[in-house]
């Protein structure tokens, strides 16, 4: 029966996510930006039936999904350096079906994450304030630059991304010595149970205010290039605040979904939202990442973690190349 509810709830999601997006696509027709782009997009990939770049999104969106949980990464940082480098998408499309690419990994894992007590509302919500205020900046600086200056920037972002996970690393319980004044006063601490040692973990921050400000620019790098920001949270919620790695990832996911909703509004209001891309691309990353989760436990994560390091350097070469007028 709990099986049966969640798969209509599923269900029902993907439904009213169609039925918003078809409302946002219609809508689009009466602003002139958007207009002249989705024809120029139309333009392009008019040589094929409707049906096959839907199709490809579907298959590509799925091994991605696949991929994302096996390398510990965020959906939408494949999604966008890939689509908008090998697809013949218009990049402002691809942004927007990224961070809704996201915005749905988010929502599906968020829930059951706070209901584990592994996501922190406490450290989520200065921190999603922040970012999400932000991310609406990032996303209305994203459309109003010429494609070319984004595809750049976006070919340098993923190849610093690609810099960022072959030297981060991960500490499971970060040596916090005392909390700072501002982490006290907000009351960002907290108690886990970690089953892996059997025992309850006691834990708080330290640096909140270096880690607010860095938030500012994580907010603005996923609202301008539709990435989702997984990558950058978890990083500055571990390394630099000492959260435990498992309370970083978890709160991490929870800040995705008020992140991602922010830039996601822009984008939808600005008609770069497209239904028969943005629909085939979640469902697609949604069963992915469940495929993901079975084969987690079979295989070896590094390996593919490597695989993923090659794959986004390959892309964020070609849009680095392809912003510059090269490739």
């Amino acid at each position: 029966m709990v099986r049966l509810l969640k798969s209509s709830h599923i269900v029902s999601t993907l439904i009213m996510l169609f039925i918003l997006f078809s409302v946002a696509a219609v809508s689009a027709s009466q602003i002139p930006e958007a207009a002249s782009v989705a024809a120029e997009t139309a333009e392009t990939v008019a040589q094929r039936a409707w049906w096959f770049w839907p199709l490809i999104l579907l298959v590509l969106s799925f091994v991605l999904g696949v991929f994302a949980v096996l390398a510990g990464v965020g959906g939408g940082v494949l999604y966008v350096p890939i689509v908008s480098g090998f697809l013949p998408f218009h990049l402002d499309f691809v942004r927007g079906a990224g961070l809704i690419v996201a915005l749905a990994g988010a929502l599906a894992a968020g829930p059951g994450l706070l209901r584990k007590g592994m996501a922190d509302l406490r450290l989520a919500i200065p921190m999603a304030l922040i970012a999400s205020t932000c991310a609406i900046f990032g996303a209305m600086i994203g459309l109003a630059l010429p494609t070319h200056i984004v595809q750049t920037l976006l070919g340098a972002t993923i190849l610093g991304i690609v810099v960022i996970m072959i030297k981060a690393k991960k500490s499971e319980f970060p040596d916090v010595p005392e909390a700072d004044a501002l982490s006290q006063a907000l009351r960002i601490n907290g108690i886990y149970h970690e089953p892996t040692i059997k025992k309850d973990v006691e834990w708080k921050v330290h640096r909140t205010p270096m880690a607010l400000i860095l938030f500012v620019l994580i907010g603005i790098m996923a609202g301008m290039f539709g990435l989702g920001a997984g990558w950058a949270n978890v990083p500055v919620l571990n390394l630099l605040m000492g959260a435990p790695i498992k309370i970083s990832v978890a709160t991490s996911k929870f800040l995705l979904s008020i992140t991602d909703t922010s830039a996601a509004w822009i984008y939808l209001n600005n008609g770069a939202v497209l239904p028969l891309m943005v629909v085939p691309s979640v469902i697609g990353i949604m069963f992915g990442s469940f495929v993901g989760v079975k084969i987690l436990a079979v295989t070896k994560p590094a390996i593919i973690r490597i695989l993923v390091i090659v794959v986004l350097g390959i892309a964020g070469l070609k849009a680095l190349l392809k912003g510059l007028g090269i490739g």
